[in-house]
């Protein structure tokens, strides 16, 4: 629920992409006249008189083509098809209504999703060509002419999509179960994990990088608290990329971060921290999620005395900015620790939904400038009035203050850590909001 899937579909070349950086005002798409350039799926968030979406983009598709990528392109819009609520289908007026166009219609019809066909290039005001009238034999109601590069229609467009998913139910689910998203790079045995945690072999276990394709939810229940743990496909780094099937896979579990409350970001112990750790635990913590770190294969590492100490020292070094982040050892093999993970993810929940009184924040904010003096420039000294918390997950303060260009990022790292050493705040990032005195919250 919460918001809809359109995906933007039609032959290559008609105008996807151009249509696509329209409707979210942004140029993502690669926009070119050659045919196939957009490959790739693309997903944007956008809105619509007030209502928020969530629009794809796909590549051009040719259902009768044997070529090895437009199959693939084909079979990733597919995909999008699958995952969308509406569909645009998209045709060209200077071409007429052609026999790919047909066959496009055709296999979305079979979708049974609602459909608006929108007829692109139309690019003069006034009466439409007579060539628009073709498109009613595709026998999917009236089309809708637009001028993409011009953004002629566009909103016309949009009302007649929105009203064909006009019983959509915007509301979320009331929904108390906490959601857990299992993240990391491939073959780092988070479907393992989840099997151990089910104690059956509910996801698909294989050594081939990639096996996951979707996210997948499963539901548990221990000491009383309902968990749904989210195994996801992993993530690799871009170049490897080289299926439009796996492109996929990393948007949902971008998707599953985004849902999840607490994201466990499993490390391989034999390889350490490596650069991909860093980006996808880096998407957590942009997004303000409870964050643990779970070092997976432990039971395959030789040790010596510092060996988890020395292990701790080097996943911090890599991952610096979740200096917050618990770090568990576990062995998704063995159930090494299991326990001691579900503990934690209930405890970094907890941490991420803290709410901290203004009177108790102000009186560590009191004790912390005491203890080193706000910092000042040309004479001009930062006064810091009041701090309050604004939201939860993450945390997130509103501090007031004489001048916000003096309130130096180091100066906000240390009231972070004076909070932290009071509340703990454990596995969870922290925001801060700079504002003066008597300035608008808009």
């Amino acid at each position: 629920m919460g918001k809809p899937v359109l995906a933007i579909v039609g032959r290559p070349n008609v105008g996807k992409s151009t249509l696509f950086n329209k409707i979210v005002g942004e140029r993502i798409s690669i926009v070119d006249d050659t045919p196939g350039v957009t490959r790739d799926r693309i997903y944007m968030d956008a809105e619509w008189t007030g209502k928020n979406f969530l629009l794809i983009d796909t590549g051009g598709i040719e259902p009768k083509s044997d070529d090895v990528i437009l199959k693939n392109m084909r079979l990733q819009a597919e995909m999008a098809i699958d995952h969308a609520d509406a569909i645009i289908l998209l045709c060209d007026v200077r071409d007429g209504l052609t026999a790919q166009d047909a066959d496009v219609a055709q296999m979305l019809m079979r979708s049974n999703k609602p459909i608006t066909v929108a007829v692109n290039k139309v690019d003069r005001q006034g009466q439409p060509p007579m060539e628009l009238y073709e498109f009613y034999n595709l026998g999917l109601g009236d089309p809708v002419p637009i001028s993409a590069i011009h953004g002629m229609g566009v909103g016309d467009l949009l009302d007649e999509v929105f009203e064909s998913i006009a019983d959509f139910n915007y509301e979320e689910e009331e929904d108390d179960r906490l959601k857990v998203a299992i993240i990391g790079k491939p073959n780092v045995s988070k479907s393992s994990l989840v099997n151990k945690i089910l104690g059956e072999k509910r996801v698909i276990v294989s050594n081939i990088a990639g096996t996951t394709r979707d996210a997948i939810d499963t539901h548990i229940e221990k000491n009383g608290v309902k968990f749904t743990f989210i195994d996801t496909a992993g993530m690799r780094k871009r170049g490897k990329i080289d299926e439009d099937i796996e492109r996929y896979s990393v948007m949902r579990s971008l998707a599953a971060v985004e849902r999840a409350d607490v994201s466990v970001i499993m490390i391989d112990a034999r390889d350490g921290v490596t650069e991909q750790d860093t980006k996808i635990a880096g998407y957590a913590h942009e997004q303000g999620k409870g964050c643990i770190i779970a070092v997976n294969k432990w039971d395959l590492i030789e040790k010596e005395t510092n060996t988890m100490n020395n292990f701790r020292k080097s996943v911090m070094e890599g991952l610096a900015y979740m200096q917050y982040a618990p770090i568990v050892f576990i062995s998704a093999e063995t159930g090494l620790r299991i326990d001691k993970l579900f503990e934690l993810i209930t405890y970094v929940h907890e941490q991420n939904c803290m709410r901290i009184t203004t009177g108790m924040l102000n009186d560590v904010l009191n004790e912390a400038t005491m203890k080193v003096q706000p910092p000042s420039d040309k004479g001009k000294r930062l006064k810091i009035y009041y701090m309050t918390q604004a939201s939860t997950q993450p945390p997130t303060f509103v501090v007031f203050v004489n001048n916000k260009e003096l309130m130096h990022f180091s100066y906000t790292r240390y009231l972070e850590n004076q909070i932290r050493s009071v509340f703990g705040l454990e596995g969870t990032p922290v925001r801060f909001i700079i504002r003066e005195r008597g300035e608008d919250k808009n």
